[in-house]
């Protein structure tokens, strides 16, 4: 099964790597993460570029640098319960679908998503991280 077109607010399954992995060396994320596309570009070429965040178990030290996900949101996208941010302060962009976007079944890249966020709530992700880049305190890595 081919994945769906990208769209922003879409949750996929990715290999993150965050600034402080690539500055170590690393060249893959340590494990395969949900992470929430919050751009996308379509290229002349054809292709389709996307910008991910992270999503994250770990409070944020500064609340204004991650928004927590809704309970409601991560059931609906069969995420645990346990409370998980959204890190606004680091984006990976690659090509879609890229080498480390991550299926949970084998063979089957449609399993790598797990669904959208509410639109509400993703104008909200959106505009905090559009500050937070416009400010220049996001660190973007490209992956391809």
């Amino acid at each position: 099964m081919a994945p769906p077109k990208p769209v922003p607010g879409l949750v996929v399954r990715y290999a993150y790597l965050w600034s402080e992995e690539q500055r170590k060396g690393r060249v893959e994320g340590v494990k395969d993460r949900p992470c929430a596309v919050v751009l996308t570009i379509h290229e002349e070429s054809g292709a389709d570029v996307v910008g991910v965040l992270p999503i994250t178990h770990s409070p944020p030290n500064d609340s204004d640098t991650a928004i927590e996900i809704p309970l409601r949101a991560k059931a609906r996208l069969g995420l645990d319960s346990d409370r998980s941010w959204i890190v606004l302060t680091e984006m990976n962009m690659f090509t879609w679908p890229g080498f480390d976007l991550r299926p949970a079944k084998r063979g089957d890249i449609g399993s790598a998503i797990y669904g959208g966020l509410p639109r509400k709530f993703f104008r909200q992700v959106r505009d905090r991280f559009a500050r937070i880049l416009r400010d220049r305190k996001a660190q973007i890595l490209r992956r391809d």
